[in-house]
């Protein structure tokens, strides 16, 4: 197999040992806002309500935002089991994209009838996102920076042929003009999409979204584990906590991401595979001149392993993805975080790419676990006549497609019918995964022919095509 631009130009072991050697185990966007986030409650006590959410994640902050907004004297109730934020929306990369989708060949290749529809509906919730984070004066360095893809083998640039030149919403640039913007060696064309990204402070927003929610009268409880969901017609929707309290609501938006679901029925419908990221000390002004990035673009490249990056507030360089790592018997433990060959791996690409930043330390290493679906994108399931309603799967692209999910649910517990709640996309329901041992051979079996792939100019094997003809392929 062909060695990769990585193998081949991999930077010397005494670069990335310096590099690492002062790192801490630590999520720097939930560290930043430790000290100022504000605390909410234990559950005490039984409580009635008429609406109550579980997960103090983006999506269900956001739906309890919308619900309370719609219905302000109506009691709605937020339940988290850790704290808000904690998970995957406090430790994500902070890009906050239109697409709903995973991007735009995951819809052409799963609703090609709604592909149009899909990227508009997308634009018009990332609009809606920065309009929130406007009106309401919400303190998460949002900014729209839009989305700069490369390309670091020469058959990545087969992915930007048929884009017209016309075509204000992706800007096709070449290696010269790529590198005006990002200057990397590695860098051989690209495409830059000005409306497709913007970053944000992940920790900071979930702390602004759940100060505004608490504001308008959601009650936010933390530390409130729920671990029982039952219901009969005619009767409220009962939450039991692990402490024997109960919640009696008389709907309920389940939004537990990567965790197992209340509803048996989507056991299997998602996989938790963790994704590992460095994250650089401030760079001086020196060295960002070194590698331009002035539009502070959102970066990703077109492996099917692919690397994300992005500039912090104070000009860090976060760096991660390329390594995304399922564990047999499809676990979460807090000991898998720490993956020094990933981590070592991910400074040895960050050096190839930036050789010029040499003698740079990164400060801070994590993980975080994504909850991946075999759409690889959200999916929304229901209970109890619709007056449950589940989303999850977002596939590590969850920050603005959160968003949009919660209009989703707000819109089936009303009972109505809207755009976005006929969509195909949103009707479907995805193949669940096998059980074990099943589901780690056939992931981690995946995750090899998508290496080889990537190491033989992009051809896909037997397994890969086999996926794509069923619907279950993935391309990044």
């Amino acid at each position: 197999m062909e060695p990769t631009v990585f193998e081949k130009n991999r930077p010397a072991d005494a670069i990335i040992d310096a590099s690492l050697a002062e790192t801490r185990l630590s999520c720097f966007w939930i560290e930043d806002v430790a000290e100022r986030a504000a605390r909410y409650p234990r559950l005490g006590g039984d409580l009635n309500a008429d609406y109550a959410v579980v997960g103090g994640g983006y999506a269900g902050l956001w739906t309890a935002i919308k619900l309370k907004t719609e219905h302000p004297e109506r009691r709605v109730v937020l339940l988290e089991a850790k704290r808000v934020g904690w998970a995957a929306s406090g430790r994500n990369g902070g890009f906050c994209e239109a697409s709903i989708t995973h991007g735009e060949p995951n819809a052409e290749a799963r609703w090609p009838d709604e592909v149009d529809a899909l990227a508009r509906l997308g634009h018009e919730n990332l609009d809606a996102i920065e309009r929130f984070v406007t009106e309401h004066e919400l303190d998460v360095d949002f900014e729209r920076t839009g989305q700069l893809s490369v390309a670091n083998e020469p058959y990545q640039l087969d992915e930007f042929e048929g884009i017209d030149a016309a075509d204000e919403d992706h800007v096709v640039l070449d290696a010269d003009a790529v590198r005006a913007r990002i200057d990397s060696p590695t860098f051989l064309g690209g495409v830059f999409s000005p409306r497709e990204n913007a970053n944000v402070h992940p920790a900071k927003l979930a702390a602004e979204l759940a100060r505004h929610a608490a504001e308008i009268g959601v009650e936010l409880h933390e530390e409130t584990r729920i671990t029982r969901l039952a219901g009969r017609p005619d009767e409220a929707i009962e939450l039991e906590t692990a402490e024997g309290i109960l919640v009696r609501a008389d709907k309920v938006a389940l939004c537990t991401n990567v965790f197992p679901s209340l509803l048996k029925r989507y056991a299997f419908h998602t996989v938790p595979v963790y994704d590992y990221v460095l994250l650089t000390e401030p760079l001086s002004d020196e060295r960002l001149a070194s590698i331009g990035w002035s539009g502070r673009e959102g970066l990703a490249d077109g492996a099917n392993q692919f690397h994300y990056s992005r500039l912090t507030k104070d000009n860090r360089i976060l760096w991660g993805g390329y390594d995304a790592v399922y564990f047999p018997g499809g676990r979460i433990k807090r000991e898998y975080e720490d993956r020094p060959e990933s981590h070592r791996k991910l400074a040895s690409h960050f050096f190839t790419t930036f050789p010029q930043l040499a003698g740079v330390k990164f400060t801070h290493r994590w993980a975080g676990v994504i909850d991946t679906s075999t759409r690889f994108c959200a999916f929304w399931g229901q209970a109890h006549g619709g007056r449950v309603q589940y989303v999850a799967g977002f596939t590590g692209l969850g920050v603005g497609a959160t968003h949009f999910a919660a209009d989703v649910i707000v819109d089936r517990l009303e009972g109505r019918t809207t755009e976005r709640t006929e969509l195909e996309m949103v009707r479907d329901v995805p193949l669940p995964f096998p059980p074990e041992p099943l589901a780690s051979i056939g992931i981690n079996l995946t995750r090899w022919s998508l290496d080889q792939a990537d190491h033989n100019n992009g051809r896909r094997n037997v397994l890969l095509k086999t996926l794509d003809a069923v619907g279950l392929g993935f391309d990044s």
